[in-house]
């Protein structure tokens, strides 16, 4: 009831609803081996009401290309992406699973993330060295044309991630839950390398002074480097089209205009999947 409410709420206040064309990078939902609070399929329809142009389905254990391309099938309208996460249940860094994603029907896997829930057992260093893999995954994600986000790596990882990418001819990476890990320091340093820093609604939901602290890293970084996603599936929590406009409204109050918006939601993610 209460995600239906707040529906309905921002369905009546065009101000928080101006998702029209909006992209979320990173969306939780069922099917799922964690608990979900709604159906890919769901997730998109809700989206496609509010206009929104598109979504990439994460999952921490397997790809995602395979559901987009079913979820396109049933909702028209809305363009939907998927992604892996190399963590243990796909091999961890594993170049195999990566070419897999790539060459699922509908090409629509975009986005390899280095390990999340994994970072610690599926290490992606030594000594401040990239392991070999890392190196073959690069590689093979600059071959297939995909985006790269640094999941949970250490920020000392992340920026080897970001430099060695770059090296080799990616241009397209994505910083992964910045804050609370990196200093502003190592986001800008991020950036400066040719990084997008990405802040969640999930990281800020109720929490006002978080919230202040996104804001103060986007006017540091610059909204010309920043992505706003949801991270929302979660059971119990708002759906992501809901939150993404609090989300949105919020930095409208704390003084950010909507072209800002638009290039944080709209113009970089679109550059991110490859569709600008």
């Amino acid at each position: 009831m209460l995600r239906i409410g707040i529906l309905f709420f921002v369905a009546l206040l065009p101000g928080w609803a101006q998702l029209h064309g909006v992209i979320d990078l990173h969306v939780h939902s069922s099917p799922d081996s964690r608990p979900r609070s709604l159906t890919a399929i769901e997730v998109a329809r809700i989206a496609r009401r509010y206009g929104m142009r598109a979504l990439l389905l994460k999952d921490h254990y397997t790809q995602t290309a395979s559901t987009a391309y079913l979820v396109s099938q049933v909702v028209p309208g809305i363009e939907v992406y998927g992604a892996i996460a190399l963590n243990q249940a796909v091999g961890g860094i594993n170049p195999a699973a990566v070419e897999n994603m790539a060459k699922m029907t509908g090409n629509l896997g975009r986005l390899v993330f280095m390990p999340t829930f994994d970072a610690r057992q599926v290490p992606v260093s030594e000594q401040g060295v990239l392991l070999p893999k890392v190196l073959e995954v690069l590689d093979l994600i600059a071959k297939e044309h995909l985006a790269l986000a640094t999941g949970h790596s250490t920020p000392s990882d992340a920026l080897l991630l970001i430099r060695e990418a770059r090296a080799r001819g990616i241009d397209r990476i994505i910083v992964t839950h910045p804050l609370g890990a990196m200093t502003m320091e190592q986001m800008k340093e991020a950036a400066r390398l040719g990084a997008i820093i990405e802040h969640t609604y999930n990281s800020v939901a109720g929490r006002p002074q978080r919230m202040d602290e996104v804001a103060a890293a986007i006017r540091d970084v610059g909204p010309e480097n920043t992505i706003l996603t949801s991270d929302l599936g979660q059971p119990g929590a708002a759906a992501h089209a809901d939150g993404l406009a609090v989300f949105m409204q919020q930095l409208r109050d704390r003084g950010f205009t909507d072209p800002e918006i638009d290039l944080m939601t709209k113009r970089n993610p679109a550059r991110l999947l490859g569709i600008d």
